[in-house]
């Protein structure tokens, strides 16, 4: 399977991809509000996602849940969401894709893994889900055929409204840029590498061909409409149970696989953004939502392994008054 919250998702908002080509049917194009919408759009937007303040020697820091596509009215941040923005002196991301030498990285061969070239079948699969995205077939020839495939299915929520330029890291890595914020990547590129693709020629060409059948047969965009919108509702209850309703999980492969891509990187995500904060740094982090789930959520590693005090801020939870003695 693939993980729709993963680092494949928020490669595609580092690739320059072509122009749409004349086609008889294209998914609709990202296009960039008004200056007038921007405003509206900015006034308005609610908090979305997952956002926890991290308490500890003294001063604080930021998490935050993001999904890596998004709507325009997402691409705003909400209140809070815009307070820790204020408060914070450092963003931190999975990957820093605006680094020239993390985009060079990515487009190497992957120095764990044995060389893995799709068989005719698969590459003219592939072919396939470059002009349904009205791609030029070779545009991303150049990455792994995995890599090419997760960049597929993130162009897939386009069908839906959604795109990659309106993904939470995009929109809080230009905000950095601009502001003077320093960025810091959580994570190596050999360590996503590792995590999204395996070693093994066979297990790679099985991922291959499980996911394309996901994207041929329109699995991924009804899992991928109902986590989006779980995101937006800030409903953890659904992103919880993400395998059992994303229809990517059928197996003992399928679940190894998942544990990899999330659960397994939360220990050195947890300690990465723990060293941050402890050179004095009031961080902002950013990570996929899945990260923020299950027995070895990062908020979890960060109170338990870490001593922080953690407080979710949104959504907030409010205990109902007592009622008045009788």
């Amino acid at each position: 399977m693939r993980a729709l919250l993963g680092f494949g998702l928020a490669l595609a908002l580092s690739l320059p991809l072509p122009q749409a080509q004349a086609k008889p049917v294209c998914p609709p194009q990202a296009a960039l509000p008004s200056a007038a919408q921007a405003a509206e759009l900015a006034a308005a937007a609610p908090d979305r996602g997952f956002l926890y303040r991290l308490r500890k020697g003294g001063h604080d820091s930021y998490l935050y849940g993001t999904l890596h596509i998004g709507r325009m009215a997402w691409f705003f941040p909400g209140p809070q969401l815009r307070e820790a923005m204020k408060q914070s002196d450092t963003l931190a991301l999975e990957l820093d894709l605006s680094d020239p030498a993390t985009l060079q990285a990515l487009s190497a061969p992957p120095q764990h893994a044995q060389p893995f070239h799709a068989s005719p079948a698969l590459q003219k699969r592939l072919a396939a889900q470059a002009r349904a995205a009205c791609l030029p077939e070779q545009a991303l020839a150049h990455l792994h055929p995995l890599l090419q495939l997760s960049n597929y299915m993130a162009l897939d929520a386009r069908w839906d409204g959604m795109d990659p330029s309106f993904g939470q890291e995009l929109m809080l890595s230009t905000w950095a840029r601009q502001s003077g914020i320093t960025i810091h990547a959580l994570e190596s590129v050999d360590t996503q590498l590792q995590a999204l693709l395996p070693a093994d020629p066979k297990e790679a060409q099985t991922q291959l061909r499980k996911g394309l059948q996901q994207l041929e047969q329109g699995q991924l965009r009804k899992s991928t409409r109902r986590l989006a919108q779980a995101w937006a509702n800030s409903d953890m209850a659904t992103l919880s149970n993400y395998a059992d309703w994303c229809d990517c999980v059928g197996d003992a492969q399928d679940r190894a696989e998942l544990r990899a891509l999330n659960d397994e990187r939360n220990p050195s995500l947890a300690e990465r953004l723990a060293a941050l904060h402890g050179q004095g740094r009031r961080v902002l982090a950013a990570v996929g939502s899945l990260h923020l789930s299950g027995p070895r959520a990062l908020p979890l590693l960060l109170q338990q392994e870490h001593g922080f005090e953690v407080q979710q801020l949104h959504p907030s939870y409010h205990q109902p008054a007592s009622s008045p003695s009788h």
